[in-house]
């Protein structure tokens, strides 16, 4: 008997580094594109300290075994360089995928022993396999609906209006840049652009001085729509194919002169980092929330994003952290610092409702589509997820442990985002890192 989809309690696995692993047990199972040394790009399951091949399992016929209808074809589609095409076969493919995945791997298994007898050619080392981007992003949106870092931004430059009247009414977002998108353990170079100093009237051009990191969730597009097709609220939350973390990185010099009136641009192109493993919503099911109440006197949104199924349950308790890492901290052999922790329970607006808002116009969302929710701040000093805000815009910088201060980010630094779901009564799934590091101006 296979694990539900929306249970707390960890199932064994006869792959032994499964049992109890803090992000990738049974309970997990994210979908991710690798590679090792002299072979092809192909799909791949984190499970425990390995990556399961789905090439070597589809070519085995596993799948085909198991019997768990388009279990067959989802997993040869996942098996390839590219999952756009897995994302588009929809939820119904997808679970049944998760479900013939849970029958070839948990303990007991028929499928064990031959399995077992294809050794390493099926369980890769996780440390042996380059994690690439999991998918063809055609279009790239990020969101703002972390209320709390609106709220400490605002009042930066608009201490007594901090939110603008259309942010309690609208999901704001802008759409970014796909091209710069890159999987963890990317690096980059610091962006230069335009910038006004204080007290100048004229702006000077060079490498930004104010860059930034951002706490954000990203979001995979699953199935899409046809082009003036909106998705309605009450499908919006079949329509997404997954979660990772995702790194906005920022040049806040760069933005505070660009972004008036039509927002970011510059400031936002040049870098985003993912993190590799896609984390599928079943997995995230036992985590599920109602979404938190909203302040009293605040509205209620507008019917087309309203939907009490969502209100129930359309939130996440998904624990996040961010960590530093200096160039003299690694030199030292010092591990990273956390520097914030923080929950995606701080959203006012619901992935669905994001997915469903995109789309009211006729937008066409496609396959491998990529949202950010947008900075998730807590209230709390020690909860904020950029510098921007643990620093006060700059004015007061963040010491580290080891005597070292930060207002923004320095050429060789590394951040590292990670998440974490923990289980009532036991278990854990994580998302992995998302590590990206400064490099200096070209």
């Amino acid at each position: 008997m296979t694990q539900s989809l929306t249970s707390h309690q960890p199932v064994r696995s006869w792959v032994r580094s499964a049992n109890d692993h803090p992000d990738f047990s049974l309970l997990n199972l994210p979908l991710g594109v690798f590679r090792v040394a002299g072979e092809s790009p192909r799909g791949g399951v984190a499970i425990g300290d390995s990556v399961l091949d789905l090439r070597v399992a589809v070519d085995a016929g596993l799948f085909v075994e198991v019997e768990q209808g388009l279990a067959a074809k989802a997993a040869a589609l996942a098996a390839g360089s590219q999952l756009n095409a897995f994302f588009a076969l929809g939820k119904h493919a997808r679970v049944q995928f998760r479900q013939a995945l849970l029958a070839l791997l948990e303990e007991g298994s028929v499928y064990q022993v031959r399995m077992e007898a294809l050794g390493e050619a099926l369980l890769r080392p996780m440390s042996l396999c380059e994690m690439l981007l999991p998918a063809r992003i055609g279009d790239y949106t990020d969101f703002y609906v972390g209320i709390n870092h609106a709220m400490n931004v605002g009042k930066l430059f608009r201490p007594d209006n901090p939110l603008l009247p259309n942010y309690k009414y609208v999901p704001i977002g802008y759409h970014g840049r796909a091209s710069t998108i890159a999987v963890s353990g990317a690096t980059f170079h610091r962006p230069k652009g335009q910038t006004l100093p204080a007290g100048q009237t004229v702006p000077v051009f060079g490498p930004s001085k104010k860059l930034d990191f951002e706490l954000e969730l990203g979001i995979w597009i699953g199935s899409g729509n046809q082009v003036g097709q909106a998705i309605p609220i009450s499908e919006a939350a079949d329509h997404i194919g997954g979660f990772c973390l995702l790194n906005d990185w920022s040049a806040r010099d760069v933005q505070a002169w660009e972004y008036q009136p039509l927002g970011p641009f510059l400031s936002k192109s040049f870098a985003t980092t993912v993190s590799p493993w896609i984390i599928s919503p079943e997995a995230l099911a036992p985590f599920r929330k109602a979404q938190p109440s909203r302040p009293e006197g605040d509205p209620e949104p507008l019917d087309y994003l309203l939907d009490h199924k969502d209100q129930a349950e359309g939130a996440y308790d998904i624990e996040l952290e961010v960590l530093l890492l200096t160039e003299r901290m690694a030199a030292e052999g010092m591990e990273p610092e956390v520097i914030c922790r923080s929950n995606t329970l701080n959203m006012y607006w619901t992935v669905a409702q994001m997915v469903t808002h995109h789309s009211v116009n006729g937008c066409q969302l496609q396959s491998g589509d990529l949202f950010g929710s947008g900075t998730l701040s807590g209230k709390e000093e020690g909860e904020f997820g950029s510098l921007l805000e643990l620093t006060h815009g700059g004015k007061e910088a963040l010491q580290l442990a080891n005597g070292e201060r930060r207002t923004f980010l320095e050429d060789g630094d590394v951040i590292v985002l990670r998440a974490r779901c923990h289980a009532e009564g036991g278990g854990s799934i994580g998302f992995g890192e998302c590590r990206g590091k400064v490099l200096p101006a070209c």
